[in-house]
């Protein structure tokens, strides 16, 4: 295989990488606990950018299970960016397993 051909892909595929980071950036997913009293949103650089609870969720003598609610819905909001970007880079990679991309 010619070595330039090589490098002139592997340069590409970096391009298009760099691209999909910036748009999974502007990319949400939303999870939910709690039959959707509480709601979370993150966007695919897996940052929390917002957290929704309803008034019938706060219940000041369980603040234990309001806690358990966030992380559930927080963990899972957090599973379907990773699961997102995975797809998308697969798109990208040709489902290659490359350690260390997300």
């Amino acid at each position: 295989m010619n070595m330039n051909k090589l490098m002139k892909q592997a340069q590409q595929m970096q391009a298009k990488m760099a691209k999909l980071q910036e748009e999974l950036a502007q990319k949400t997913v939303e999870a939910t606990a709690g039959g959707g009293v509480i709601k979370v949103v993150a966007n695919g650089q897996q940052e929390i950018v917002d957290i929704n609870i309803e008034p019938d969720a706060v219940d000041p003598d369980d603040v234990e299970m309001l806690e358990d609610l966030i992380l559930a819905a927080v963990n899972e909001a957090l599973r379907k960016v990773q699961e997102m970007n995975a797809s998308e880079m697969s798109k990208i990679t040709g489902g290659l397993n490359i350690p260390g991309m997300f």
